[in-house]
């Protein structure tokens, strides 16, 4: 028995490591976009000891130090920012990867109850939980991909609103990051560094250009190519902002009914698998018992 309170004592360690970090490491973005660009050191408490213990451990990989870590694009396009932000993440992968070995091993070891037989699926476990940060990422790259989609029509409306008052197009760009920050958060903060780059670059393509290639969001990189022609052959932005605005809404509207139109055939498996299943045997349930009851007594 002592070797299982071992083991569990392992796994519950384990366990509130991982709740936390991936708690901490979600907070950095999302609804609080802005503080991804923070350095580890800026965090406070406790936070700082449990990412600097991730980050310590995920030093440790050589994959960490590569600065050309196709995972520090990923990271990048779901908000994580920081410098340190790869090294947390392989530390993540790692306590993952032992939370998971001594989930399945505990299982394995109270269901047999023999400490060879947890050899398995530890390892099993182990490539499991190594594995399982990849997947909340791509989540969390999508999550945050939508949210840039949804909240660019408002953008453009908020930019053209200033353009068409008489401000500058970096002063509307600063507006409308003002303006998001409630509602869009994510898009807010993404428009707020491309202020900056525009105020501090030399060159405004390039600030453009960075813009597009921090998200994967192909309407945000056609914003951004919308925003260098007209700065590169000095046409009206206003009018080409409102109809990429109309553009985009009528593309929503029209992705959302082609969704709504595909509900029916969707229904068809639950509706023949799970409930037709259940209207026989309530209508034709009883008429079935009858008649069994009705020929066992012709039959005797």
């Amino acid at each position: 028995m002592s070797e299982i309170w071992m083991v569990a004592g392992f796994f519950a360690f384990v366990l509130t490591a991982v709740l936390a970090a991936g708690y901490l490491f979600q907070r950095g973005a999302g609804e609080r976009a802005a503080e991804s660009s923070t350095p580890l050191g800026a965090q406070a408490g406790s936070g700082a000891m449990l990412l600097d213990l991730f980050r310590s451990i995920g030093e440790t990989f050589p994959a960490a130090k590569n600065e050309k870590n196709p995972r520090r694009i990923r990271l990048a396009s779901a908000g994580y920012r920081w410098d340190s932000a790869l090294p947390v993440f392989y530390g993540i992968k790692c306590g993952s990867a032992l939370f998971m070995a001594g989930l399945l091993g505990i299982f394995a070891l109270l269901y047999r109850g023999n400490p060879s037989a947890a050899f398995l699926p530890m390892m099993c476990g182990l490539g499991l939980g190594f594995l399982l940060p990849d997947r909340v990422l791509t989540a969390r790259i999508q999550a945050r991909a939508r949210s840039l989609r949804g909240a660019i029509p408002a953008a453009l409306d908020l930019m053209v609103l200033g353009m068409e008052a008489g401000q500058s197009l970096d002063q509307s760009i600063a507006d409308a990051s003002r303006s998001l920050k409630r509602t869009h958060p994510v898009l807010s903060a993404e428009l707020a560094q491309l202020y900056l780059e525009l105020r501090t670059s030399s060159s405004r393509v390039d600030s453009f250009r960075n813009f597009s290639h921090r998200n994967k969001e192909p309407e945000l990189r056609k914003l951004a190519n919308l925003l260098i022609d007209s700065d590169r052959f000095g046409a009206s932005i206003g009018p080409g902002f409102r109809s990429h605005a109309k553009y985009l809404r009528t593309r929503f509207r029209q992705q959302a009914q082609e969704k709504a139109r595909k509900v029916g055939v969707k229904l068809i498996f639950p509706v023949f698998f799970l409930i037709f299943p259940s209207v026989l045997l309530v209508t034709l349930g009883p008429a079935c018992i009858m008649m069994y009851q009705q020929l066992k007594l012709l039959l005797q």
